[in-house]
């Protein structure tokens, strides 16, 4: 089959052998994945979790038909239109665990379409709603709100009844459009100021949750903005893995700081957050309510550029292979 891997120049195509499903496993003939942040990195050489290295197929995320399943999946059957989360995604064929992929709703969701969503679901309800222990009322704030992983935490969270949904975007223009997805305040974190015009908009209380996928260099401001008492759910690092951090501003709000991520999650714990997303959130998805805007499409042959195009930080929602 034909696939996207490392290799010494970069990402090439390749044909490699066709995976086989294991006892609790899915094939699904691949039409469509999403790219994420972690792909950079492992299209760099880098490792993440138990991927990476010369010779792997990359993509965590993808739509299709699944061709085949283990001999213990009874909840899925071939033929059935599937997405999924699973690391090789840019590829013809992909397998994954049984409880890793979730049926495309029978609205005309274009393979497109379904692969934007398994991660950016996944991971904010999860950062959100388990970790994060949002309630109806409170203030929300989610750091990097351009992202697809991003509009799907600023919508999710107005789904659940948040009072005030704060997005924060470098880009003028992108600021533009995150209240399309739910939010009430945008916010350019350049500004040496703007964790007080978070202060501002929350009576000086400060939000009750934030959801970070920058960290290291907007660390302290986070605090700044946070309320006593508050909850700060670290998903992601695009402002760096390590950097000062104010101790005694975190013990003087008794800040709840939480890292999260699925690298080190078993596959049982992997299969209870695809289970609690889908019960809390599968009408809305199925209903059209949650979605996210496709920045742009490219081929598989066409992959390094995909990648290029995300390193270039200028898009906005998910970019999507087509196979």
């Amino acid at each position: 089959m034909k696939a996207a891997v490392v290799a010494d120049g970069g990402v090439e195509i390749r044909q490699v052998e066709k995976p086989k499903p294991g006892p609790e496993q899915v094939l699904v003939r691949v039409r469509a994945a999403g790219l994420n942040r972690a792909d950079l990195q492992v299209a760099a050489g880098r490792s993440h979790g138990g991927i990476g290295g010369p010779g792997t197929v990359l993509g965590l995320e993808f739509a299709g038909e699944v061709e085949a399943v283990g001999s213990a999946v009874k909840a899925v059957k071939p033929g059935d239109r599937v997405m999924g989360s699973g690391s090789g995604g840019y590829a013809e064929f992909a397998v994954t665990d049984w409880g890793r992929v979730s049926p495309i709703p029978a609205n005309n969701m274009s393979w497109e379409q379904a692969a934007t969503l398994p991660i950016t679901l996944q991971t904010m309800h999860n950062a959100l709603v388990t970790a994060g222990r949002l309630k109806a009322g409170e203030a929300v704030m989610i750091q990097g709100a351009s992202s697809g992983v991003g509009l799907m935490g600023l919508q999710i969270a107005k789904l659940k009844g948040a009072r005030l949904v704060i997005g924060t975007s470098t880009n003028a223009a992108r600021r533009e459009r995150l209240k399309e997805f739910g939010a009430d305040l945008a916010v350019d974190t350049t500004e040496p100021d703007w964790s007080e015009k978070v202060l501002a908009a929350t009576d000086k209380k400060g939000v009750d949750l934030i959801v970070d996928q920058v960290s290291a260099s907007v660390a302290n401001d986070n605090m700044r903005a946070a309320a006593v008492l508050g909850r700060i759910v670290n998903v992601g690092r695009l402002g760096g893995f390590k950097g000062e951090f104010d101790f005694d501003l975190h013990a003087l709000k008794r800040i709840d700081y939480i890292g999260v991520t699925f690298r080190t999650r078993s596959v049982e714990e992997v299969r209870e957050i695809v289970r609690a997303m889908r019960a809390d959130l599968w009408g809305d998805v199925e209903s059209g309510r949650l979605k996210l805007p496709i920045d742009r499409t490219f081929p598989l042959d066409q992959a390094a550029a995909a990648l290029a195009h995300m390193r270039e930080n200028r898009h906005f929602g998910k970019i999507v292979l087509v196979t």
